[in-house]
């Protein structure tokens, strides 16, 4: 850090590093400058003048935005010159900005609005006519009105510099300048929305909360996304129990403000009209029928304990979206109720293989901070920004303020193709291509690894053997793909291990079918299905199974189902969950849909139903419970209670499990689709990139810096 300079602001001596800029010198000392262009992380731009302050010694006032702190300055940044110059800076931003805050979406959260009662003039002496073009959308998501706009070039920034996309620039020149997408007359993009939260006026606004609501009449709820495993925070807009809009203004979470489409559009699947509400039976005639919940679930602990008594064979395939209390709850049911451990969910990654391949070892799981701070990362068989938008924002971010040094090794083009040194490997060919990269590793003072599904069994104790080989400090992420998938693993939604990675046996128990096993089994009594749609993918070999399915939509699965039950969303309750990089974050329910039930409290009316004494399980009481038994999950809980992040630390000694690489397959999810949950948002069907394609170059071009290198496959070889 550079050695500190004192200085003194309005009156106060303060000590900031030399090179620090003057309006975050104030800012970390409680002195608020006003500006609008100026935006941490992002250029200087100094465009807006709304930051002058006056400099004694300095023949004019000077920009705060731009302005190092220097040793022995005087400033003032309130004095009678400088409310004037802000004053005249809103009256010529008025001149034609239209007065329609009464109707403006950005009302009560407007900068402008705030900073013109603040120090704005009581009248405008323009009496010109003021300009006016219509407003354009540019996006089902996305809607821009020019004479709002106050140039402050935010949103062509953060688009550009902080997305890597840059779909958005400046046409025309003086009164006629506006901004303009990249396609002319509509946007190519992301369609993350970032440029509508980061614009400080009503220019730009979202397609969602166009004319619905005003913010002091929503509800403010936090809680973390439902579709990806990056675990971002977001705080959904709610009113009358209706998801409204979704953003993190506040910084709150692990993502600060970065959402993408997904967390900041894609909440529509949950008012969905096709959202189950009632629990739906097979009736003799061989259609599913609206019957009561307490018939519902009568008729499964009927079947259940039917099964149970003939010794039938029980499968049971878990959730990548149910909360930690809800996997546990479930695997504890199958344990000890049905005395079972044919458990299992859609593997998504090789998460067991690669804590055994660490055993032994403290401090090599990468955490989601770490990738913002890391000097050098590595990606392997992973399109991070379309699969996990969240870590390649950070390591971009990481790249562009640091300095960080990112490496890819993937089978296509990618967005870090152009600022990383990335490599073409077909897949298979990912370890000579890792080769390529050894020398430039070794030198590297640390170094994270992040790898896709396709690294998986016997390549990842390679991977683990290569990075031990560069002699350089080394963590892994094993990247997996929904919101908590990291979470089935630890809670022991597996049929070899039990919550916290403790094989069965240490329970007294034999290991059950896998996930394929199953489905192959012809002797299945049971099949019960909670939050997943596995049929859509594989079929069933017992013909007379009684399937229960637990979903918020009538999926393939549920459609094959004799018995039905609407479960509630992330977004309807209350629980934890487990990110990629396993930070452990607390769902908040704001939304609500009449006639579902948690899956927490479904599970725990039929362990009711079974003559269980478990009583009726709350998600607090079943934490508290996971604490004691999950190892990693100890962590003081005022931490997630406070909205932040904890990390969860599995141990990594010697394990017992059946490793069965075959059955980590990757979902393969683009920004644009989320599983069954993407299916029925309507907002990321319309977008005119969904629904997308992994490992594509938009512009038809490479995209390989010079310096890359393409690797042969076998075939061109020969």
């Amino acid at each position: 850090m550079a050695d500190p300079v004192k200085f003194t602001i309005d009156g106060r001596e303060i000590e900031a590093p030399a090179g620090t800029l003057l309006i975050n010198a104030a800012k970390q000392n409680g002195i608020a400058i006003p500006a609008f262009c100026y935006y941490d992380g992002l250029s200087l731009q100094a465009a807006c003048r709304m930051c002058l302050v006056e400099v004694e010694k300095t023949p004019k006032l000077q920009v705060a935005c731009t302005l190092p702190v220097a040793a022995g300055m005087v400033v003032h940044t309130d004095s009678a010159q400088v409310r004037q110059a802000r004053k005249g800076t809103l009256e010529f931003l008025l001149t034609n900005h239209p007065l329609d805050c009464p109707v403006c979406d950005k009302g009560g959260e407007c900068e402008l609005q705030d900073m013109v009662f603040r120090y704005g003039a009581g009248q405008s002496r323009f009496r010109e006519e003021k300009v006016h073009v219509d407003e354009k959308q540019w996006s089902p998501v996305v809607f821009y009105d020019a004479p709002r706009c106050i140039l402050c070039y935010r949103c062509v920034r953060i688009c550009g510099e902080g997305l890597g996309v840059s779909a958005l620039g400046v046409g025309n020149r003086g009164v006629a300048s506006e901004i303009v997408p990249n396609r002319g007359d509509h946007l190519e993009c992301d369609e993350c929305g970032a440029c509508i939260d980061i614009c400080p006026v009503g220019a730009l606004t979202s397609g969602t909360y166009r004319y619905k609501t005003r913010p002091w009449e929503m509800e403010h709820v936090g809680t973390i996304c439902t579709h990806c495993s990056n675990g971002c925070k977001t705080t959904l807009g709610v009113r009358n129990g209706e998801i409204i809009r979704a953003n993190n203004r506040d910084r709150s979470g692990i993502n600060d403000e970065f959402l993408c489409v997904k967390g900041r559009y894609a909440f529509d699947f949950n008012q969905n009209p096709q959202r189950l509400t009632s629990p739906l039976l097979r009736t003799a005639a061989g259609d599913l029928k609206p019957v009561s919940w307490a018939v519902a679930l009568a008729t499964i602990a009927k079947k259940f304990s039917e099964a149970l008594a003939k010794r039938g064979q029980f499968g049971i395939i878990g959730s990548n979206h149910t909360t930690n209390e809800e996997n546990y709850l479930l695997q504890k049911f199958a344990r000890q109720i049905l005395h079972t451990s044919n458990i299992d969910h859609h593997r998504t990654g090789d998460v067991v293989t690669l804590l055994d391949a660490l055993r032994g070892r403290a401090n090599v799981l990468a955490s989601t901070a770490d990738l913002s701070t890391t000097k050098a990362a590595l990606i392997v068989d992973s399109d991070m920004a379309q699969e996990h938008p969240l870590l390649a924002y950070q390591l971009r971010t990481n790249w562009r303020l640091n300095k960080a040094h990112v490496y890819a090794v993937t089978p296509g083009p990618v967005r870090e193709d152009l600022y990383a040194t990335t490599v073409r490997a077909p897949l298979g060919g990912e370890f000579e291509a890792l080769e390529t990269f050894r020398d430039k590793l070794k030198a590297e003072p640390e170094l994270v690894i992040l790898f896709g599904p396709a690294i998986k069994g016997e390549a990842i104790r390679k991977l683990v053997a290569f990075g031990d080989s560069l002699g350089i400090p080394v963590k892994y992420v094993c990247l997996v793909d929904y919101s908590n998938s990291r979470g089935a693993w630890d809670m022991g939604v597996l049929p070899d291990l039990l919550p916290g990675y403790q094989g069965v046996a240490d329970g007294g128990m034999e290991s059950g079918l896998n996930y394929d096993e199953i489905f192959a089994s012809p002797d299945l009594n049971v099949l019960w299905v909670v939050g997943a749609n596995p049929l859509a993918r594989h079929q069933l070999a017992a013909r007379d199974a009684f399937i229960v399915v637990q979903d918020l939509f009538l999926t393939e699965t549920a459609q094959r189902a004799n018995v039905v039950l609407p479960a509630s969303s992330a977004y309807e309750k209350t629980g934890t969950v487990t990110n990629v990089c396993g930070d452990v974050q607390k769902l908040n329910g704001g939304a609500k849909t009449m006639g579902t039930k948690p899956d927490l409290e479904i599970i725990g009316l039929l362990a009711k139903e079974m003559r269980s004494d478990w009583g009726v399980p709350k998600p607090a009481a079943v934490f508290q419970e996971i604490r004691r038994v999950v190892r990693g999950y100890d962590f003081p809980l005022a931490v997630i209670e406070t909205g932040g992040a904890a990390p969860s630390v599995p141990a990594t000694g010697e394990l017992r499990f059946d490793p069965h690489p075959e059955l980590t397959r990757g979902a393969q999810n683009t920004l644009f689709t989320s599983g069954t949950l993407g299916r029925f948002s309507e907002k990321l069907n319309a977008v005119t990139e969904s629904p997308g394609e992994l490992y594509r170059d938009p512009h038809g071009k490479t995209g390989v810096r010079e310096g890359s290198v393409q690797l042969e496959t076998a075939s061109e070889k020969k």
